[in-house]
């Protein structure tokens, strides 16, 4: 009999969920029979997903705040009820999402203040929701937390020191609670992604793709379905002791090829 990953009885939180690769994350999480809560700063847009989920047979609910602001990301939590699953996906990588690294400013051509909404997004607002639904999953004794973070906080990349310092901060975060809560039964995972299509970009007029994907062993952008797939893994009942890991999710992606 074919393994299958239940999740029905399990309410998933994720993140940024109303486009790209957290909608791929949330409606897959729908197809295992987790109730999904869609957040996204858009409420169409969340409930657009949120249709999707429903019209395939799944459950969810639109869950509109902004991750970068502590009290809203509680208020949200505590209006949901108890998240035992929790994906931080939302993130802020600027004008990276649709340029080539060459194009982007250098470190000593920006200030601080242009760093806070790499900083804000990419690291507070993983630890704000982690912050908020840690409670509920150690009254449970169970969680699961996935963090997406970028290729650039392991190996770092030109032309984003502010984004590989936050997303890298993220990870560091999510190894410390890992240690903290593995005896609750919680585990807290990332997912460090390459370049993404999340745009529906055509590849045969992908300049800036036919350029990055060279470093890429599988010769093309990531697609949602590719997370999705592992980010339903480590959700899983059964993944109970892989925790304090960042896994590459990246098509053999290497600086060097």
């Amino acid at each position: 009999m074919p393994y299958a990953i239940d999740l029905t009885g399990h309410r998933a939180l994720v993140t940024g969920a109303g486009q790209g690769v957290g909608r791929g994350i949330a409606t897959t999480l729908g197809e295992a029979g987790a109730e999904v809560l869609v957040n996204d700063l858009v409420l169409e847009r969340a409930q657009d997903v949120v249709g999707e989920i429903e019209q395939a047979g799944g459950r969810a609910r639109p869950a509109v705040f902004d991750v970068t602001d502590y009290d809203a990301v509680l208020a949200a939590v505590a209006d949901a009820g108890p998240v035992d699953v929790l994906v931080n996906n939302a993130g802020n990588a600027g004008r990276a999402a649709t340029m080539g690294f060459e194009d982007l400013a250098t470190l000593v051509e920006t200030e601080p203040d242009d760093w806070d909404p790499f900083i804000k997004v990419n690291l507070y607002g993983v630890m704000y929701a982690v912050r908020a639904a840690l409670p509920g999953m150690i009254d449970a004794g169970w969680g699961r937390i996935v963090t997406v973070i970028s290729d650039t906080a392991r190996v770092g990349e030109t032309h984003m020191a502010a984004y590989s310092a936050a997303k890298a901060g993220a990870a560091g975060f999510c190894r410390s609670v890992a240690r903290e809560v593995g005896r609750h039964n919680i585990t807290v995972n990332c997912v460090a992604l390459g370049t993404m299509n999340t745009q529906g970009v055509d590849p045969e007029h992908d300049e800036i793709g036919e350029r990055l994907v060279k470093r890429y062993i599988v010769r093309r952008r990531g697609l949602p379905r590719d997370v999705a797939h592992m980010v339903l893994s480590l959700a899983a009942p059964a993944a109970d002791w892989v925790t304090g890991q960042t896994i590459p999710v990246n098509g053999g992606y290497s600086v060097n090829l």
